[in-house]
């Protein structure tokens, strides 16, 4: 059985989640609380020396890191990973975009003020990631005026992976208010079968 250890609340972990609600996938989740310290035990630094999560045992011993990574490896012979090569690079296209322009401003943002719980603490920190935050947010907002996802004509790991920390943005101060291809694109991911939310839990 695949073993994921994570945790829910972090969009990268809920995004491994959600893909393998949405394929049936029976697994063990391991909780690994971050602010306790549990990535960067000599045990778990065995597993993945980075140190971070979520991270995925898919053979005993046998151990794969970075979420995107995780979706792609998942979904590999599903309706979630395109089979025609260029929309399977388009999919890493915006895998690629979500961990390098939009994922270190929202989801930062939101660990800053959600997680950790310190606004006022890291408020230059958060203020510097605004702008280029609301720019990954008007890319994907022109990019589904004109598609219903983002690769392949389908709902993929593309979708999965912008939707992570997206539908939380508000939680890092960002309103998606302005961004209605966005939010309706939020609604059609929602919609899909087997759909969970963060709130089920690290279970």
């Amino acid at each position: 059985m695949l073993r994921v250890y994570g945790d829910i609340l972090s969009g990268n972990c809920y995004k491994v989640k959600l893909l393998l609600s949405q394929l049936g996938r029976p697994h063990e989740w391991v909780f690994t609380d971050i602010r306790k310290g549990e990535t960067r035990t000599a045990e778990y630094l065995a597993r993945n020396p980075n140190g971070r999560i979520p991270l995925l045992e898919f053979a005993p011993g046998r151990y794969l890191a970075e979420s995107n990574a995780i979706l792609y490896y998942l979904g590999e012979g599903t309706r979630f990973l395109p089979a025609e090569r260029l929309e399977r690079a388009q999919t890493l296209q915006w895998l690629f975009f979500e961990q390098y322009s939009h994922e270190p401003y929202i989801a930062t943002s939101r660990y800053y003020m959600t997680f950790l719980g310190k606004p006022e603490e890291y408020k230059e920190e958060i203020a510097r990631r605004v702008k280029p935050g609301y720019a990954a947010l008007g890319v994907m907002d022109r990019h589904l005026s004109q598609h219903e996802y983002f690769a392949g004509g389908q709902y993929s790991i593309a979708d999965i992976g912008l939707y992570a920390y997206t539908h939380v943005a508000h939680e890092g101060g960002f309103d998606l208010t302005p961004y209605a291809a966005v939010r309706a694109w939020l609604a059609r991911v929602q919609a899909q079968p087997g759909h969970i939310t963060m709130a089920a839990g690290n279970g």
